[in-house]
């Protein structure tokens, strides 16, 4: 596992580098960011918008959500006119977030979009444009406490061609640690074979890659019968992700830094069965190229809930691919953070790193320079992130 030492060895590897283009402009960038964390967890899911997001509806067409301040500590999501969420100033406000860490022993939050903001379905250029702005926030929220926040950007999965550009720019302009992306674009799946130069990108770059439900494409039936939250989300992360496992992409794309919300949804229990479908109807025999097997190169969430949940996770996607997630600030948070792994020590191998040490090594990749433009004296980043 990854320690410490590893990042504070990086970061001395990085100093005097001088085409390296990944700090955002007025801080550190992120390895080094790392290497200097205080002690606490790293929570790598919560979510942020900005109290002032630009009314992009009125200007693009397209369905697009805006926020309407009630007050300085109140505001509201507006979707369609009508009230979608009630939000406070912990979704925007530094001071705010770092109280709660603070008392929570949360030493870092990666902050990421609020997944109805993503807008994968609707056209274009108002998704290049909410994009663009939530990234400039974000942006702004890491630049005011670098040393306890880091970023997943959004991109308009609808083009590839700008999602891989703004993908780039969140990467080495802004300094983020990635992006956020839905569960389907439109009525594509993340498993077409035009969005493999996105994945090929993200890889490239070193960016992590979070796969978050959105409740607006979610089977109408679920809300129906009000199981879209408790049945409808985690079924939608395990459709698009068994969706990738089995397309090969991440033999296609070695590298890429898959991490999926809500303990992977319920993928973890389909797995076997899933495995059982390739064999049957697909003819898979080899073993390497089931999804049994491919899902141990994909990243999750602890957000189960459920201790059992969480053992569950930890054997489909391996004990060191589990980071602390809470969904802060809504109310469907675990709270306090890290309550499910304090719940289950001593029951689930390495609860202990999932806390902290898996998300540095996660996070170690974001930002690696390019092999082109960048090399370290002997390779040491190869040999860095081999060890994470």
């Amino acid at each position: 596992m990854t320690s410490v030492l590893n990042y504070r060895q990086l970061a001395a590897e990085l100093e005097g580098v001088p085409d390296l283009m990944f700090a955002t402009p007025g801080h550190a960038p992120l390895a080094a960011r790392l290497a200097a964390l205080g002690p606490g967890m790293i929570d790598v899911h919560t979510h942020a918008i900005d109290p002032d997001l630009p009314a992009i509806g009125r200007t693009h067409e397209g369905r697009f959500p805006s926020v309407r301040r009630v007050s300085a500590d109140l505001a509201q999501i507006i979707l369609d006119g009508r009230v979608y969420r009630e939000i406070d100033s912990r979704c925007w406000s530094v001071q705010a977030r770092i109280r709660d860490m603070d008392a929570e022993g949360v030493a870092a939050q990666v902050l990421s979009p609020i997944p109805v903001t993503l807008c994968h379905g609707e056209p274009v250029s108002g998704a290049q444009a909410l994009a663009t702005a939530q990234n400039e926030f974000l942006a702004r929220m890491v630049a005011a406490a670098p040393e306890r926040f880091a970023a997943l950007g959004c991109v308009p999965m609808q083009d590839t061609a700008l999602a891989i550009a703004e993908l780039r720019r969140c990467m080495d302009e802004l300094g983020f640690a990635g992006v956020e992306i839905g569960t389907r674009v439109g009525d594509r799946e993340l498993s077409e074979p035009q969005f493999v130069p996105f994945f090929e990108a993200a890889a490239e770059s070193g960016a992590v890659v979070f796969l978050h439900p959105v409740d607006q494409t979610l089977d109408p039936r679920l809300s129906r019968l009000r199981i879209g939250f408790g049945m409808g989300m985690p079924t939608e992360t395990a459709t698009a992700a068994a969706g990738l496992l089995i397309s090969g992409l991440l033999d296609q794309v070695p590298g890429v830094l898959l991490c999926l919300a809500h303990g992977g949804g319920t993928l973890p229990c389909a797995l076997p069965r899933l495995a059982v479908g390739q064999r049957v109807v697909g003819g898979v025999t080899e073993p390497a190229k089931l999804a049994t097997t491919q899902a141990r190169k994909l990243w999750c969430d602890s957000l189960t809930y459920d201790v059992e949940g969480l053992r569950l996770s930890s054997e489909r996607f391996g004990a060191g691919h589990v980071v602390l997630g809470t969904d802060y600030p809504f109310d469907a948070r675990e709270e306090p953070a890290g309550a499910v792994l304090t719940a289950a020590a001593g029951h689930v191998e390495g609860t202990a790193n999932i806390a902290r040490e898996n998300a540095l090594a996660l996070l170690a990749a974001a930002g690696r320079p390019r092999t082109e433009s960048v090399r370290l004296r002997g390779a040491r980043w190869d040999i860095f992130l081999a060890s994470a």
